[in-house]
């Protein structure tokens, strides 16, 4: 898929441990129907559709009687590959993003290079955040997670700090609306831009 009109993908995973299917849109309006049987993820993945305007379809299932932690992480992987599907050779994109969102108290700050060079760097958490049980199930560290295995399969480079915060409920979905607007103008449509934004011509 390439140019910026079709940027739709659709993928699957199963394993022994989770089965998961997605699409999306990258030119949609944030319409969202998500089910992945982790309550707080479904709501920061909601918010990550509506925040970054991706048309945004989730089911997925697994052992979470063992762990939430195959499923969520399942679905990273899968919503990463979605979209360096559907960025296809990244013809006429911004490429790069930031945005830094506050919930409440919490500030989070994200910056995106669809590089095609994956790469993560998370700062500022503060001390326990990793340990709490956000909503009874997502453990405070799968947000990084998350935020890495997107970063790692979809090909981008991707830097996120939280700049304060008390609870961990909205340092975790400020971390997740940050990269959603931050990527929302990374993969836009840039009038100017007649290729590849790279002096190397590729992505």
């Amino acid at each position: 898929m390439t140019g910026q009109t079709g940027r739709i993908a659709k993928r699957e995973r199963a394993t022994s441990e989770s089965k998961v299917t997605l699409e999306l849109n990258l030119d949609g309006t944030g319409q969202h129907d998500i089910s992945t049987t982790v309550p707080f993820y479904d709501h920061m993945l909601t918010a990550f559709a509506r925040h970054s305007l991706i048309d945004l379809d989730v089911r997925a299932e697994g052992d979470t009687h063992i762990d939430v932690h195959h499923t969520v992480e399942d679905t990273a992987i899968v919503l990463g590959q979605a979209l360096r599907d559907a960025l296809g050779d990244k013809a006429g994109i911004v490429r790069y993003g930031e945005a830094t969102v506050p919930l409440d108290e919490a500030l989070a700050h994200a910056v995106v290079d669809v590089s095609g060079r994956p790469y993560f760097l998370h700062t500022g958490e503060p001390a326990g955040q990793e340990y709490v049980l956000i909503g009874g199930h997502f453990t405070g560290s799968l947000t990084a997670h998350v935020l890495e295995s997107i970063a790692h399969h979809a090909g981008l480079t991707m830097h996120v700090r939280v700049l304060g915060g008390r609870d961990p409920h909205h340092i975790a979905e400020a971390q997740f609306k940050a990269v959603a607007r931050a990527l929302r103008t990374a993969v836009a449509h840039d009038p100017r831009e007649r290729g590849v934004p790279s002096t190397k011509g590729a992505l």
